[in-house]
């Protein structure tokens, strides 16, 4: 038995149940379909400070069904095929699901099994990630049991999502143990397989400083390969220009980010660009190929930072551009690249990192250094974040903070 809806979301996260909510206040009476097959929400944002101790898995969880809107129809179901021709989606139990229009975005996909090793050890013998909501917990309690050694934090070639998580859980770890008094009996490390600590150079510089104010020593171009949690011992893939090594380290503590792409039905359909990501265009977020369809989140090919500050600034666009084509109007070229990360540099400071397309530094608030260790943004990390995405966006509701280059131009003119 197949079922219409007006619109359809493939993806029933952040974006997904944003997107309807949002449609929903915007049109009351137009059928909504959300495919969908978590019971449980995660505000992701916070598994960050849950690995280090200051926000708990119960904060971060909702029932999903509480969520949305109850004149939605939600299809506890995964999806397996698009048949973008047929306007279509064959959902897993083989059902089969017809649409005027269509939203994708189910996030990204988790490629643990890309680290020989890895998925045998997560979770114990000290090995822990905050990417896993099974094992997010286990990153505290391993901190909490350490008193001296070597803790080494990782980071995969990106794209991934909060491109930031990898050194902020680092930087939470340092400041626990400074606080008992015993960071001088660590060596910190970061592996990264980036060329440098953050994508744009102006908060590079900044990050450099938090590294350096820790005693934390940097390894660029450095990709985890495998990790042996019995022994202890991780392998790295170490580039330097064509030339690439191996080199192991032993550790008491690794923090592991794993390998991340767009989901694999996804990569295998008409959708996808070749490289896999659904193929919108960056500032309408229309699919690029199928004007009926769009995509938003971090499933797309949009080479804007994959946080859920992003998915607030493109919400609004999907709507609205899914609103002027049934009013036969043009779509709208509004998405700039927004993207936000929080980045906890202490256990009571953040710097707000904010930027869009192409690396412009676009701030939200005037006068305040875009580069600067902050309680206030602390404060938005633990309490006003999470309410603005439970109470506002998840809600369907819009705010539109501006974010401008111009509040930046005086700070980049000082570097």
């Amino acid at each position: 038995m197949s079922q219409h809806f007006t619109l359809l979301i493939v993806g029933g996260g952040a974006a997904g149940v944003s997107v309807a909510n949002n449609m929903r206040r915007q049109n009351p009476t137009i059928a909504i379909g959300l495919v969908e097959p978590s019971e449980k929400h995660y505000y992701q944002p916070g598994f960050t400070i849950i690995g280090g101790g200051a926000y708990t898995l119960k904060q971060a969880t909702r029932n999903e069904k509480d969520l949305i809107h109850p004149s939605v129809t939600w299809l506890k179901e995964y999806a397996d095929t698009f048949q973008p021709d047929t306007n279509s989606v064959t959902l897993r139990s083989g059902a089969t699901v017809s649409y005027d229009y269509l939203v994708v975005c189910p996030g990204l996909q988790l490629d643990w099994d890309k680290i020989k090793g890895l998925k045998e050890t997560l979770g114990k013998n000290n090995v822990c990630s905050n990417y896993s909501v099974d094992h997010v917990e286990y990153t505290w309690t391993t901190i909490q049991s350490l008193q001296s050694g070597t803790a080494l934090f990782t980071q995969p070639p990106m794209p991934i999502k909060c491109a930031g998580a990898p050194q902020k859980i680092m930087y939470l770890a340092a400041d626990r143990f400074r606080k008992k008094g015993i960071l001088d009996k660590f060596n910190i490390e970061f592996f990264t397989a980036t060329p440098g600590m953050f994508g744009i150079p102006f908060f590079a510089k900044a990050l450099n400083k938090v590294v350096a104010d820790y005693g934390i020593k940097p390894n660029f171009n450095s990709n985890l390969i495998a990790v042996d949690g019995e022994n202890k011992t991780a392998t790295f893939e170490v580039t330097e220009g064509d030339k690439k090594t191996q080199i192991t380290k032993k550790f008491d503590m690794i923090h592991i980010t794993p390998p991340q792409s767009a989901p694999d039905f996804i990569k295998k359909s008409p959708l996808a660009n070749a490289a896999g990501w659904v193929d919108v265009h960056p500032k309408t977020l229309q699919h690029n190929k199928y004007s009926n369809i769009f995509g938003l989140g971090d499933a797309t090919s949009t080479p804007n930072a994959k946080t859920a500050a992003a998915v607030r600034k493109q919400v609004p666009i999907v709507v609205d551009n899914i609103l002027n084509i049934m009013n036969a109007k043009a779509v709208a070229e509004k998405y700039d690249g927004y993207g936000s990360c929080p980045l906890t540099t202490s256990l009571s400071t953040v710097m707000l990192a904010e930027f869009a397309y192409d690396g412009k530094v676009t701030p939200s608030f005037p006068l305040l250094d875009p580069r600067a260790n902050r309680f206030i943004w602390w404060l938005g990390k633990t309490f006003g974040f999470p309410w603005l995405y439970w109470q506002i966006m998840i809600k369907g509701y819009r705010i539109d903070i501006p974010n401008k280059e111009s509040y930046a131009k005086s700070f980049l003119n000082k570097e």
